[in-house]
């Protein structure tokens, strides 16, 4: 495939004449976005860019890849790639998966990063030795393993040669409407590449957001919107956990059947009171976020005749809203020689009454405010957030996920479901912030 058909399908202009061609391989390429922001880099940099080769195996992440990129040969597990089968390049673009090494350090060499994906990266750049590389991670990288894994990584991609810099960006920050802190790793063999000061002009949401399309009509949305006008709704978070004038619970909608307002009060101090660590010293058990009460435990903050307490209680259970369980004690035990610890209901426990619903139960579980930026997309809860349209709510379409990472309008996730394209989306990269980190490659390497 020619770097023509690539560039031209999404909608960049490659000058026509005989500038210097750079060749690059995208390594965990998912949908293409680092290719796509330093191509666009290169051509604004007036050089003509070139992928000679690509890596991805999930297969609809490959499927979305060669339907926009007209490329056929895409290449599999990365892991069992020869070097000797990757063609030379000039630049390396990756963004891997963030695995713990081994404590030894660069004591080992290879040694400590052997079984992660970070080795394949090394051996290509060990064995190819190009002009420079681009890295892309979560922001999580910087204190994984107390630090330890970024530490490793950069030192060896220091001991082979390269002038090493880092960033956290926030995508917010360079023009796009999403919170987004990502870990950007560069470097070359001429000089440090200076990361400061990337950013661009803040937009909001309503930027990106499309009108007039299908709302939702269930019984979720119904029942929200007979409690609240749109307007009410901008920012809100719904979920049966606390969060204040801007979360929105089941029972403040009804959504399990009817709550007297005794109920909702006696709901709202249950969220709150259930993560009292005094609660645990009282039962004997390790501290947890949202413990289950007993009656009497509840009844010590909620003044009420006791029979009355727990015929509120009780009927809370019967609708949903609560549950009544045995608290979990913390157990350890040993796996794979190291001593990890996981949570288990302790019979021995009186049982209480607990909240029964996280953020992740309801159909919606944010609806975004159009004046103000999208919070971080991620694939567990993507397709669980809306956007106000016309009359009613609907879920952010997948061309408004696009946008939001800045892909070209030409770009297409059609040929996939919405469950998949927000599974890709939640994982890819901003271009808008791969372009001007990919700037600073080409200013301090290619000239």
């Amino acid at each position: 495939m020619t770097a023509d058909k690539t560039s031209l399908q999404l909608d960049l202009q490659i000058p026509d004449n005989n500038k210097r061609e750079i060749c690059f391989i995208d390594l965990f390429a998912g949908i293409g976005g680092t290719r796509i922001g330093l191509e666009q880099a290169l051509i604004e940099s007036g050089f003509i860019p070139k992928c000679v080769f690509t890596s991805e195996i999930k297969p609809y992440a490959v499927e979305a890849y060669q339907h926009n990129f007209n490329d056929s040969d895409i290449n599999g597990d990365i892991t069992k790639v020869s070097t000797n089968d990757i063609p030379d390049f000039d630049i390396l673009l990756a963004g891997f998966p963030c695995q713990p090494f081994s404590s030894a350090g660069v004591r080992k060499g290879f040694g400590d990063t052997r079984g992660t994906l970070f080795f394949d990266i090394e051996r290509i750049l060990k064995e190819k030795q190009p002009s420079a590389f681009l890295l892309e991670n979560v922001e999580g990288l910087v204190n994984h393993n107390n630090g330890d894994t970024l530490s490793t990584i950069i030192l060896h991609l220091e001991n082979l040669g390269y002038n090493v810099s880092w960033r956290v960006i926030n995508a917010a920050d360079v023009g796009v409407p999403q919170n987004r802190k990502r870990i950007y790793i560069v470097g070359n063999k001429k000089n440090k590449i200076d990361l400061d000061g990337i950013g661009a002009a803040r937009k909001t949401l309503s930027a990106i957001l499309e009108t007039g399309l299908p709302t939702l009509d269930t019984v979720f949305t119904k029942k929200l919107l007979s409690k609240y006008k749109l307007s009410e709704l901008y920012g809100k978070a719904i979920k049966d956990k606390r969060g204040g004038n801007g979360n929105i619970h089941s029972w403040d909608i009804e959504l399990k059947g009817a709550v007297t307002k005794k109920q909702k009060e006696l709901l709202e101090k249950i969220v709150c009171e259930r993560r009292n660590k005094k609660w645990a010293e009282s039962k004997g058990i390790t501290w947890m976020d949202g413990m289950p009460l007993t009656l009497c435990e509840i009844s010590s903050f909620y003044s009420c005749d006791i029979n009355v307490l727990k015929d509120m209680l009780d009927d809370l259970v019967q609708k949903g809203y609560l549950t009544y369980e045995h608290p979990k004690e913390k157990v350890f035990y040993t796996e794979n020689g190291k001593t990890v610890s996981k949570r288990e209901r302790d019979i021995t426990k009186e049982k209480g009454y607990n909240i029964v619903a996280g953020k992740l139960s309801f159909e919606i579980s944010k609806i975004l405010n159009p004046d103000d930026v999208a919070p971080t997309l991620v694939a567990t809860d993507v397709s669980r957030i809306a956007v106000v349209d016309t009359a009613g709510i609907r879920k952010l379409s997948i061309r408004e996920g696009l946008r939001l990472f800045g892909y070209p309008e030409s770009y297409s996730l059609n040929m996939l479901s919405y469950q998949d394209a927000y599974d890709l989306l939640g994982n890819t990269v901003v271009i808008p912030v791969i372009r001007q980190v990919a700037l600073r490659i080409i200013n301090s390497t290619l000239y």
